[in-house]
């Protein structure tokens, strides 16, 4: 079974171990919930690596993302007998083709550009295809989840240049506010890469069923967030949890909004599946629930193959 997923801090996960002194590389990283054999061993089809940066914990916002696409960069290229670095789709139709793993690279805090378009721009040539507009605090785009504030004529911005270049809006972690401002002011596609269901689970980085249907109306893409927090009141992430959020996604807004979204390597709670090695338990479990093996297909890479076709 291929798998696409839309999000992991696997990249700033491995930086932070790296900088502790520990040797080790995105192939081999044992302690980790992603390392390209685990990858490989679940048969992922494409990997969505987001570069994440805590505005709070730099001073150097940009240096700080700069340092992380190095990372990203020499990795990838390490590793080509398994990974191929994807910009466009016919980068990840080649991926398939050669049986490697497509990666996609993201950005996980619009922040990191300090409102410089200039920026923007200079990510969108190192490879970025997705910018998340906030993370958990307000920039100089919008204020996050949990904020009353929307997007901010800068945010406006960014969102028209993002449009223009090719580069994928990501409204996981914005404010209910700024998703409507996204909603209305985005021409093409836009995504929540790892957010599960507010009426689930009553948590602001969950999307409404309102926020699920306008994705869906607009061609959007909903990654199902594995953290326990984001899908009940368990300190365990269950993975009958994870397939409740995907079952009430397709029920509320249709099955071509539903994906994963993992968040893997940046949760901190046990999880039941253990890593992406465990990906088959997962597939157990929605067959389990009813899915067919089509709803699965879709769900597990098909809807995300499509969404890049049509964005990328």
């Amino acid at each position: 079974m291929p798998f696409a997923d839309l999000h992991c801090d696997t990249i700033s996960r491995l930086h932070q171990r790296r900088r502790a002194g520990e040797t080790l590389g995105l192939r081999d990283g044992q302690r980790m919930h992603i390392n390209l054999e685990k990858l490989k061993r679940s048969g992922y089809a494409l990997q969505n690596f987001a570069l994440f940066v805590d505005l709070a914990k730099t001073t150097d916002p940009w240096g700080s993302v700069l340092t992380l696409a190095e990372l990203y960069i020499s990795e990838t290229e390490a590793n080509r007998d398994l990974v191929l670095p994807a910009r466009s789709f016919s980068d990840l139709e080649q991926a398939r083709r050669e049986g490697k793993i497509a990666s996609v690279l993201t950005v996980e805090e619009g922040g990191v550009c300090k409102g410089d378009l200039d920026n923007l721009r200079t990510l969108h040539r190192l490879g970025a295809r997705m910018l998340t507009l906030t993370w958990n605090y307000e920039n100089e785009l919008s204020g996050p989840n949990g904020s009353s504030l929307g997007l901010k004529d800068k945010g406006y911005e960014f969102l028209a240049e993002m449009e223009r270049i090719g580069m994928i809006p990501d409204v996981s972690h914005l404010s209910d506010q700024g998703f409507w401002d996204v909603c209305r002011a985005a021409k093409k596609p836009f995504a929540a890469s790892h957010s599960s269901c507010r009426v689930l689970r009553p948590h602001q980085r969950n999307l409404t069923d309102e926020m699920l249907r306008a994705l869906a109306d607009r061609g959007g893409i909903a990654g199902v967030n594995f953290y326990a927090d984001f899908l009940g009141e368990r300190e365990t992430s269950r993975t009958a949890d994870i397939v409740r959020h995907m079952k009430h996604m397709k029920d509320v807004a249709g099955l071509e909004v539903v994906a994963l979204g993992s968040d893997f390597d940046g949760i901190g709670c046990p999880l039941e599946l253990g890593d992406a090695a465990g990906m088959d338990q997962l597939t157990r479990e929605m067959e389990r629930a009813g899915f067919t093996p089509r709803e699965i297909d879709a769900i597990c890479w098909e809807n995300v193959w499509r969404f890049y076709q049509e964005t990328l």
